[in-house]
């Protein structure tokens, strides 16, 4: 609903300039113009009013603190992730003050401790209660930790949605970060920024398609038989998986899906293998601007999620991406990580190292790239999936909405 809110600050603010300070491009899943729209809806409901994500509402209800993260502050468009302050440009917008928002603090950190009354959900008073931050920032800390930390992995987060992300220094950010379209923010270690990149309709493409294709659903079995039915090499076929829009580095809410290479001969199988290979070509996109805004090339990625169970697709993305693809064995690494800063943060573990050498390792499902069909996704890359994108985008559905 707050698409016409963000498209006004784009026009009306130094997107760049504010692009330094935030991290973020104007977008409409963002709390600014989420704010802005509330706001033309009754001019009043800000006055007196605290704006609460929803892990910072559980925080308020369980201790009454107004607090949150700087991960999840980072994503409003109104947090200066260079200063870790809230933006007085964006306030002023607002006609606001700082009042508006909770205080930030590093993700884990203690905001209270939780009232009686929450015993029935295991709860005891007094128990500590900390914001550990983003999924996807959560979930790529424990993927650092169950490594040992001895170094700092590319992170696939699969679900619904799917996000590429890694770990740069702090630092100031500049044109070439603001070109490369990611989005960035606090990490969850002192001194360091996250850069993400995201996908809004990945898993959920797949859902999609299960329940177009077959009347119920086709199960996930039936969906792999499927692919037992035809040839395992690229279909030639492009699928954009544009259905919710495309996210960073490319993002556009107003561009949509589409198939393209399809003939008379295609089948169901090829229409669903087509879906895993566009999500991974997508992917793929952002891993390459990934390398060019750090400056490294990406040898190895790490993943988890639900998405991972499907390890057909696994292997297409390693196909895809000319590089092993390493699966957790950990399939709630989002609840480790958010439960590992939780715990450095009242202290259980008083030290990073003290948990790394608590948890131990991690077993990991390695996917090998295969050769040749590497070869076919690279030239499928090069001549469908990049040369289309601007007629794709051009087109953008001439904003016709489905009845």
């Amino acid at each position: 609903v707050a698409t016409s809110q963000a498209e006004g600050l784009r026009q009306r603010l130094d997107v760049q300039g504010r692009f330094c300070r935030t991290g973020l491009r104007p977008a409409y899943k963002y709390s600014l113009p989420k704010i802005l729209w509330l706001k033309e809806q009754a001019p009043s409901l800000l006055d007196g009013a605290v704006w609460l994500g929803a892990a910072d509402y559980i925080v308020y209800r369980l201790c009454g603190a107004f607090a949150t993260d700087y991960s999840l502050a980072g994503r409003t468009y109104a947090f200066c992730i260079d200063s870790k302050k809230w933006d007085v440009e964006a306030l002023d917008l607002l006609g606001a003050t700082e009042d508006l928002f909770p205080t930030a603090f590093p993700s884990g950190t203690t905001s209270g401790y939780a009232a009686p009354g929450y015993e029935a959900l295991g709860l005891l008073p007094g128990t500590p209660v900390a914001i550990a931050g983003h999924d996807h920032i959560c979930a790529l800390f424990a993927a650092e930790v169950l490594g040992g930390m001895h170094e700092t992995p590319v992170f696939d987060s699969i679900g619904t949605a799917e996000s590429l992300t890694g770990v740069i220094p702090a630092r100031p950010l500049g044109e070439a970060d603001f070109q490369s379209g990611f989005a960035y923010g606090i990490y969850s270690r002192p001194d360091c920024f996250y850069w993400l990149g995201g996908l809004s309709a990945s898993g959920g493409t797949i859902e999609w398609l299960r329940a177009i294709l077959g009347e119920p659903p086709l199960s996930y079995a039936e969906l792999d038989a499927l692919l037992d039915s035809r040839p395992d090499v690229p279909t030639g076929i492009v699928y954009f998986p544009y259905l919710a829009g495309s996210g960073s580095p490319h993002s556009d809410s107003r561009v949509r899906a589409a198939f393209t290479g399809l003939s008379a001969s295609h089948t169901r199988a090829d229409l669903y293998r087509a879906v895993l290979e566009g999500t991974a070509l997508e992917t793929e996109f952002m891993r390459r601007a990934a390398e060019r805004v750090t400056g490294a090339p990406i040898e190895r990625i790490l993943a988890s999620g639900g998405g991972t169970r499907n390890r057909r697709w696994m292997q297409i993305k390693a196909d895809v991406f000319g590089c092993p693809l390493d699966v957790l064995a950990q399939k709630e690494a989002t609840l480790l990580g958010a439960a590992l800063l939780a715990g450095l943060g009242c202290g259980v573990y008083p030290t990073l190292q003290s948990a790394v050498a608590r948890l131990g390792g991690c077993g990991l499902e390695r996917f090998e790239p295969d050769a040749d069909r590497h070869a076919g996704y690279e030239d499928l890359y090069a001549r469908g999936y990049l040369p289309l994108q601007d007629a794709l985008r051009e087109f953008g559905g001439w904003g016709i909405e489905p009845v």
